[in-house]
């Protein structure tokens, strides 16, 4: 028997908002780990603190919209504050276009998990739909910023892409659920 009552979110659209909660607070944890090592100086750091800073306001409308619909949010993040700040410290620690290489496989992963948000919604929640269709545009911009500063130049970028790319998508499914 479902414990779903009007009013309450729907369980596709509480899933929905969990993992983008979750997902915008691991990329300000990413971002975090990359200035803790790259600093505030570089040309690189001041292009990731700008994309940080968007993704907190990311993060903040997710969070508004956990506590106003009811949503419980992911039981991992623990998890994701120090796994996104590992990953972002160490690919950082590769060097500027390492770093770039993680916002490039993150933000193509996202893309492709918003476009797949957009579908599912459609018109059913106007609000949640807005959001993430702007949030996707930004993210799209994350990307091609990364790449053009030099993330495909990084050490093994095809290895790392993919590896980063399949822990974004393994993040993803575990946090609709958990």
């Amino acid at each position: 028997m479902s414990r779903w009552r009007p009013g309450d979110p729907r369980p596709a659209t509480a899933s929905m908002i969990r993992v983008d909660q979750a997902g915008e607070y691991g990329a300000t944890r990413i971002y975090a780990g990359q200035l803790a090592v790259l600093g505030d100086r570089s040309p690189a750091a001041r292009e990731i603190a700008g994309m940080a800073r968007q993704e907190e306001r990311h993060r903040a409308f997710f969070d508004t919209l956990i506590a106003e619909r009811g949503v419980r949010p992911t039981l991992l993040q623990p998890f994701w504050n120090v796994a996104g700040f590992a990953l972002g410290a160490v690919t950082a620690a590769i060097g500027p276009k390492a770093a770039m290489a993680c916002t490039a496989a993150v933000e193509t992963e996202i893309d492709r998990h918003y476009s797949e948000q957009l579908q599912q919604l459609g018109d059913s929640d106007p609000t949640l739909r807005d959001a993430i269709a702007e949030f996707q545009a930004e993210e799209l911009e994350h990307r091609d910023t990364a790449l053009a500063h030099g993330a495909e130049g990084a050490p093994a970028y095809p290895l790392l892409s993919a590896a980063i790319r399949l822990g974004c998508r393994v993040a993803i499914a575990t946090a609709k659920r958990v």
